[in-house]
């Protein structure tokens, strides 16, 4: 089975408010078994436009990776982001 990953690129505008959304999803992405591989570290735009925070979360599928993202628990999570960040999130099969 091919791993899929999320790439999730954000520019938080209220981190306080922003921690409510890591609480939210923190079930999400346990129910699916994400594994993050890389969390906001240091990073550089080398071409186009970067944003301030990068994400990437491995999953075992792209089923996976997809029922994460449109489940009931990262649903709830995503209203609570939309009101603190503005962002991207990319669903990409591995190879």
């Amino acid at each position: 089975m091919t791993k899929a990953y999320w790439i999730a690129r954000v520019d938080v505008r209220d981190p306080e408010g922003y921690k409510g959304y890591v609480a939210a999803a923190k079930p999400a992405f346990e129910r699916f078994g994400a594994r993050f591989v890389a969390r906001g570290g240091a990073h550089e735009a080398v071409e186009g436009t970067g944003r301030a925070r990068n994400v990437i979360i491995e999953f075992a599928s792209m089923e996976d990776a997809r029922n994460c993202y449109f489940s009931p628990e990262y649903q709830h999570a995503k209203s609570i982001r939309q009101q603190f960040a503005d962002g991207e999130i990319m669903l990409v099969e591995g190879i």
